[in-house]
């Protein structure tokens, strides 16, 4: 019955907003122009049509507000107009009462909050879909005072994210019966990963710890800060951070004018992607510009700053090598290795020809490459890519779901900053020599070092475990058995020299490594 009040309420709203009218204005046929003129008798249509979806995703919840960032980061598949409203999604989603925020501060640090903070901004600095953040000054323990932000959750999200989801599986219920297409899209899997990052995003602590560990992954990349966590000060509804200072990365023209190379600054958010997906398997996956500024601080000049990092997304050895491998071989034009890649993985079906996936992925890619960005649409890419998967009978993995958002985000910023920017041409260099670290002989030193005290251990037990086996099997192999383990000394002896060798080898390289670099040769 909720679910049934919830769609109701939703068809409200569109109504509400004239919504229906954006639709069916947008076909051709005679009729549905009638359907429109008729549904939109009585109501007043007269604010643009940009400020009504934006209004109207705000009405319905966090959940759309989040498909409205999303969107309003592809001004290539936008007008303008609508681009620009929903722009304001990314952090001017209307505040909640600052009491409301402060009587959650009190309640989650158990503290008033005059003994937690010297001063605390009751206007927010910022207000998105979960949360708002105010500006204040902290106390520490050394009793310096410090510039914080603290984020403060809205209340009561749980219950309507939770009404959205459980609207969302039923449509996805739906979608996997009625749709020929229903089982490859895995609709249901879909929703599943939604949930599940959406209840992370409810969960400020988790939020603190991913900022955490993104910031340890970035300490040596030198192009992106993030801010620390002041643990003391974090709750499930309540995070303090140390506070940032930049300007929104939407504001182009006033980087420009403070001298920042843009440019390399687009440039700098590719190779922050590909390092954070491909090296770590750790990604922000909320890049909107919204939660992105540039540091114009002397010490730190040019640099991002990450905000924001409810979701997160993570890949597997597997999915980051089977992706590298797919990425590489695109850029190389290889399309028959992306066809191949493609099976072997298993996302379409074994009896598919090679040559047939290999030429219909060609088409679909080759019309696009040694273009700048500006002449390039990877939305309309993907949409060709999609149709090709349909055709081929692609199965949708929901674990990646999270990265083709964010890469869509990257385009869509790389667009705003640097339309010359070539995407191919920047992200290639990095992936091969990430594909020759994984594959190369530094990757097969790194891998028999750690697997060494491992197989240290299991080698020397290996003839009593073939006499254990052999006995209970109840075969007479006494002699076999005794051979085994006579030679079990010989084989300790050679497992020492195995293992000493490879150490000594890996110590070796190192050193070499180490020489090269501080020059002595």
């Amino acid at each position: 019955m909720t679910r049934f009040y919830r769609g109701v309420f939703i068809v409200w709203v569109v109504l509400r907003y004239g919504l229906d009218e954006l639709v069916l204005t947008s076909f051709q046929k005679p009729w549905l122009r009638l359907v429109a003129r008729i549904v939109s008798v009585g109501r007043n249509l007269d604010a643009p049509r940009g400020q009504r979806l934006r209004e109207a995703l705000e009405r319905l919840g966090p959940i759309f507000v989040k498909f409205g960032q999303v969107l309003s980061t592809r001004r290539d598949l936008l007008p303008v107009d609508i681009a620009d409203e929903l722009a304001k999604l990314q952090d001017r989603v209307p505040p909640f009462d600052s009491a409301i925020a402060v009587a959650t501060i009190e309640r989650a640090l158990r503290k008033p909050l005059k003994d937690i903070f010297v001063s605390f901004e009751q206007t927010p600095v910022a207000s998105a879909s979960i949360a708002q953040v105010h500006f204040a000054v902290l106390r520490d323990r050394q009793g310096k005072a410090r510039d914080v932000a603290v984020k403060v959750l809205r209340p009561d999200m749980l219950k309507v994210i939770d009404k959205d989801l459980s609207l969302m599986r039923m449509m996805a219920g739906w979608l996997d019966k009625l749709s020929a297409d229903g089982k490859r899209l895995k609709p249901r899997e879909v929703v599943a990963e939604f949930d599940k990052y959406l209840h992370d995003e409810l969960d400020l602590v988790r939020e603190a710890s991913s900022a955490a560990q993104l910031r340890r992954n970035m300490d040596g990349l030198q192009l992106v800060l993030i801010p620390e966590m002041l643990w003391d000060y974090c709750a499930t509804e309540v995070l303090v951070m140390e506070r940032m200072n930049g300007v929104p990365i939407s504001q182009v023209d006033r980087l420009r004018q403070a001298g920042v190379d843009i440019p390399k600054l687009a440039r700098d958010g590719v190779t922050i992607f590909f390092t954070q997906v491909f090296r770590d398997g750790f990604f922000h996956a909320d890049m909107h510009p919204g939660n992105i500024q540039v540091s114009l601080d002397p010490a730190t000049f040019g640099r991002y700053i990450s905000l924001d990092f409810g979701i997160v997304g993570t890949l597997t050895e597997v999915d980051k090598e089977y992706l590298a491998q797919n990425f590489v071989a695109f850029f190389r034009r290889d399309y028959k290795r992306v066809a191949e890649l493609h099976i072997e993985s298993g996302w379409v079906p074994a009896g598919t020809r090679v040559d047939e996936l290999e030429a219909a992925v060609r088409a679909v890619c080759e019309p696009y490459f040694d273009r700048p960005l500006k002449e390039i649409s990877l939305g309309m890419v993907l949409m060709r890519l999609f149709q090709t998967s349909r055709r081929f009978h692609v199965e949708i993995q929901p674990q990646l779901v999270l990265l083709q958002k964010t890469l869509l985000n990257i385009e869509g910023l790389g667009r705003e900053l640097d339309p010359e920017l070539d995407l191919w041409a920047t992200a290639k260099p990095f992936l091969e020599q990430w594909m020759l670290k994984q594959v190369g002989p530094q990757k097969l030193i790194q891998e028999l070092t750690d697997q060494a005290p491992r197989y240290a251990k299991l080698l020397p037990e290996l003839p009593g475990l073939i006499h254990a086996y052999l006995k209970r099997s109840g075969s007479d192999n006494t002699a076999l058995v005794q051979e085994l383990l006579v030679e079990q000394k010989r084989t300790n002896r050679l497992l020492q020299t195995l293992v000493s060798v490879v150490i000594g080898f890996a110590l070796g390289m190192v050193v070499m490594q180490i020489v090269v670099r501080v020059g002595v040769f």
